[in-house]
């Protein structure tokens, strides 16, 4: 799975995501994309599900590009921990994703395989997507 190799700081506060995504919101490489509709987080583990469905439906042929980084750690406290002693360790890491990010994108296939493979991969993710085309890619 996804995560950082090394981080400067080994905790993060959670933050808000407010507004629109204005970075990695076109489609830069490939020729269908999936873009988010809603603010979330998405686990490496979510990414990787959907990073799985994608390339077994094109059968690992075309091009696959992940826009989305998990970096962000997630910190837990253990069950049954009265509070007081800090914070957590770290458990997970997220990517923080807004409005209008392109998620995935797809190359090499045509456009109702890469159509149907992206399908298969909004099911694994707990946001609302959208698939777009280069020839229409205004949110």
């Amino acid at each position: 799975m996804l995560q950082p190799a090394r981080t400067k700081y080994r905790k993060m506060q959670k933050g808000r995501t407010k507004g629109q995504a204005t970075r990695g919101n076109r489609l830069n490489f490939g020729d269908v994309g999936l873009m988010a509709l809603e603010p979330g987080w998405l686990t490496s583990r979510q990414i990787e599900a959907s990073r799985v469905a994608l390339t077994r439906h094109v059968k690992r042929g075309g091009k696959l590009w992940i826009r989305i980084f998990p970096d962000k750690p997630i910190t837990k406290k253990p069950a049954e921990t009265r509070q007081g002693t800090g914070k957590g360790s770290v458990e997970y890491y997220v990517a923080v994703v807004k409005p209008g990010r392109i998620l995935f994108e797809l190359q090499g296939v045509t456009p109702e395989l890469a159509a149907e493979a992206l399908r298969l991969a909004q099911f694994k993710l707990p946001i609302a997507t959208h698939i777009v085309h280069r020839h229409e890619e205004a949110i």
